[in-house]
This record gives structure tokens, C-alpha cells and sequence, in this order.
């Protein structure tokens, strides 16, 4: 294995030590191991106003520079997963050495890059001397890759608290498939897990007559589950389904009729239904069945989706960027699992995620290509002359 330096060309491009600086700190959710500090640091010299948010052990960051009608924020997050079985890693997990032009490490794609690139190009926007006619803010949490609960939730909470509006909003989570730029996500389904209790009568399955079995009301239950008709999405968006995940009836003896029987299914959902109306349609669907039962949901996440063809339209700004850095026009995606945009997305408020290629995010020796980053950087640099200047 030949570890290589950095070479004077990609020593010009400072999201590459930007990336290594954060990735060199271990910042396992909820931890944020000083990143916010140093952004913070890195922000102030700038001329941003910073504030520090720190609720349960979850460190969030607030910057904020500039007026004006509009208002652009970057958004993402400083933690990671855990690295998994160090001894797999081809080099340490939080040393951020680039081999053969790859950066490795925990949070090279997933995204601490993508912060990286982030403030690379605020610096080189800033710099270059153009006036800063929007406002522009940072949103930065550690607690996304967790139960997401004090992280871009209370952000988002502040920002109304504070009367500021966010019309346009970049997350910078990696969306790429093979190169930065090939896609952007414009929106993700909603998704949501449960957990159903049904209640029976225990006896003795020689006389049946006496009891009342969890597991066939169960049945009956997953009948009428599987039986919902759900939307077929559309060209934009996915469509919604409910997958069963677990089912348990307890301790085994055979010739025991059960008295419970538990169920747990998760709901991904398109932007046709809201929390509401779901968790309606669900207690609905069960109640033809039975009432014995207990419904407990667990780890809500709203659906979010951005549309084309709108006036003052981010989706036309952030295409615009890419193809001029990079020949190409993106994908346009919503596939995927939930992400923090849905917490800024919201009425008059446009969400885009834009980062590097994700195809080795929370793996082993998870990487990212220098030249991805910086086309990021590049890319990024773009977008704010396009929206502050």
C-alpha cells in the first residue's frame, strides 16, 4: 500500500484539509469532539455571527451573515457512525490519509467532506470580493446518524423562534452515484415504525373453544395490513408500502394456545400522505379487525419534495452549477432513506441535497475521491455567486 501526499494541486483546494481536519475527529453521534468549534472559529473570521446550541449532548451550530429578501442556508452534520472493526480499515478510520488519490475515513462521504467543501466555498465566495446581498446561514448538528431529536429538530425550532424564514436550503449529504454532480436528491418518502400488540386468551389447544389465539388474529391483522392499497408515486417520487419487520408471540410450548402476539412494520411513505392522515388510515384498517389490540409508533420522519419548475426555482440554480463545472446535467432523485431535510423543508421553503458519491458511506474504509471533492467545492463556490451576490 503506498500512501501518497497531497500534491501542490490538491494542496490549493481547501476542502481537501478541511476534510482531513474533521475527519481526524472522532465524532460519534451524539459527540462532536470540537468540529462545531472549529467551524465555528473558521465561520467568525468570516464575519458570521455564531451560536452555540447544545440540548442532551447534542452540540448544533447556528451562523448567520448578511440580510436580505432571501434567505440561503447550508445545512448538515458533524457526526458519524461508529467505524466498525478497526482492523479492516486499510488505514486508521480517523487518521484521513488519501491513498492513490482517495481520501479514507470515517465521514469522507457521509459528510464530512461535504462540510468541508462547504466552507471552502463560503471562503472563496467571500473573497472574492462581491457583496453578500442575501442572508446566508449555517446549519450544523451532531445528531443525525442518531434518533435525530435535539439535533436539526431544535435547529429548526430556533430558526422560527428567531423569525427567520429559509427560502432556500442545501444539505450537503452525498447523493452522487459515480461522480459529484450526477445526482441531487430533490425530496425523500417519509418513513415510520410500529410496534402492534394483540391481545387473545391462553388455554389449552385441546379445547380451543375456551380460548381466543393471538397468532390467528394476528393473521387476520396482516391481512388487512397487506391489503391496503397504497400510491404508486409518480415519475418524481416513490410510492408508498408497509413491510413487516418482526413478529413475536412470546415463549414456544405446543400446546399452549398464545394470549399476545407482537408485530413491528415500517411505513415508507410518499408527500401524498401526512403523518396524520397515516397513522388515521392505519388505526382505521386495524379497527375493522379488532380492538384488542396496542398501536405504538416509533421514529417519525416527515416526507419532503421539492418541485421543478417553480419561480425563483433552487432545483434551476443548483443544475445550472453543476453543468457548468462539470458538462452534465444531474439525475433528479428522491430514492433513498430519510435525511435532516425534512426538518428546514416546509411551505416556501426549497430543500436540495448536494454532496459527493455515496456508494461507500457508513462501509469500511469508506473514501472519497479528491477530484470529487473538489468539483464539490467547485460546485458549491457556484451556487452562492448564483444566490447571494
Amino acid at each position: 500500500m503506498t500512501i501518497k501526499a497531497l500534491s501542490p494541486a490538491h494542496q490549493v483546494f481547501r476542502s481537501v484539509a478541511y476534510g482531513q481536519e474533521l475527519i481526524r475527529r472522532p465524532s460519534i453521534t451524539p459527540s462532536d469532539q470540537g468540529c462545531q468549534l472549529w467551524l465555528a472559529d473558521k465561520l467568525s473570521a468570516l464575519g458570521f455571527h455564531c451560536q452555540h446550541i447544545n440540548v442532551h449532548g447534542v452540540s448544533n451550530l447556528v451562523a448567520t451573515l448578511g440580510q436580505g429578501e432571501k434567505t440561503l442556508a447550508f445545512a448538515g452534520h458533524t457526526d458519524v457512525v461508529p467505524p466498525g472493526p478497526i482492523d479492516k480499515w486499510q488505514v486508521d478510520p480517523f487518521s484521513a490519509q488519501i491513498v492513490d488519490s482517495e481520501m479514507i475515513g470515517r465521514g469522507a462521504a457521509d459528510m464530512k467532506t461535504g462540510i468541508a467543501a462547504m466552507l471552502a466555498a463560503t471562503e472563496r465566495f467571500l473573497s472574492s470580493g462581491k457583496a453578500v446581498n442575501q442572508r446566508f446561514v449555517w446549519l450544523i448538528t451532531s445528531d443525525e446518524e442518531g434518533e435525530a431529536e435535539y439535533g436539526s429538530k431544535v435547529l429548526s425550532a430556533y430558526l422560527q423562534e428567531q423569525g427567520i424564514h429559509l427560502d432556500y436550503c442545501l444539505v450537503g449529504e452525498p447523493t452522487a452515484s459515480h461522480h459529484t454532480g450526477d445526482t441531487i436528491k430533490i425530496g425523500r418518502r417519509g418513513a415510520i415504525s410500529a410496534r402492534l400488540h394483540v391481545r387473545g386468551k391462553q388455554g389449552h389447544v385441546a379445547y380451543p373453544q375456551y380460548t381466543d389465539n393471538a397468532i390467528h388474529k394476528m393473521g387476520r391483522v396482516l391481512t388487512a395490513l397487506n391489503g391496503i392499497v397504497w400510491d404508486s408515486g409518480s415519475d418524481d417520487f416513490p410510492g408508498s408500502s408497509l413491510q413487516i419487520t418482526h413478529i413475536d408471540s412470546g415463549a414456544f410450548t405446543d400446546n399452549i394456545v398464545p394470549a399476545q402476539c407482537s408485530l413491528c412494520f415500517n411505513i415508507r411513505y410518499s408527500h401524498r400522505y401526512d403523518l396524520q392522515r397515516l397513522q388515521q388510515l392505519l388505526n382505521d384498517t386495524l379497527k375493522s379487525v379488532t380492538t384488542d389490540y396496542e398501536l405504538e409508533w416509533e421514529r417519525p420522519c416527515e416526507p419532503y419534495f421539492t418541485e421543478q419548475g417553480i419561480a425563483n426555482s433552487l432545483i434551476y440554480e443548483v443544475e445550472q452549477a453543476i453543468f457548468h463545472n462539470t458538462g452534465k446535467f444531474p439525475l433528479l432523485s428522491t430514492s433513498g432513506g430519510t435525511s435532516d431535510g425534512r426538518f428546514f423543508a416546509g411551505e416556501g421553503t426549497q430543500v436540495i441535497e448536494l454532496g459527493v458519491p455515496n456508494r461507500t458511506i457508513h462501509q469500511v474504509n469508506e473514501r472519497v475521491h479528491v477530484a470529487d471533492l473538489i468539483a464539490l467545492e467547485d460546485i458549491y463556490a457556484e451556487i452562492l455567486e448564483r444566490l447571494l451576490a
